[in-house]
């Protein structure tokens, strides 16, 4: 009974760890649109990409990527962690989760 329950606990944490990157994708997408929208377009990729992988650790920041991050009038950007197995810092699945976040641009008159 006890590798069952020692497997049982290790899937679950796994599952914790898929919910985690998840919210830090899409945490991380939303720093990089805030940011993306308090500069001019052409300095937008550079301040929403280091504004996305500012906040994550060490070990998530490894696998992170952001591939998309702009657009005029409606700003978006796109972040993907790759999802680690057991322990951060670890071997990852080649599985990556997408974060998502856009915003509308605001025009200062």
């Amino acid at each position: 009974m006890t590798p069952i329950i020692i497997l049982t606990l290790v899937l679950m944490w796994q599952a914790v760890l898929v919910g985690y990157a998840f919210t830090l994708a899409g945490n991380a997408a939303d720093e990089g649109v805030r940011a993306g929208t308090a500069v001019p377009p052409g300095q937008r990729f550079a301040a929403c990409q280091r504004a996305a992988l500012e906040d994550l650790s060490g070990s998530w920041r490894q696998g992170a990527e952001v591939r998309q991050c702009g657009g005029t009038g409606m700003v978006t950007a796109d972040v993907y962690l790759r999802v680690p197995v057991l322990f951060p810092g670890s071997i990852d699945f080649p599985v990556t989760v997408h974060g998502h976040a856009g915003t509308v641009e605001e025009v200062k008159q």
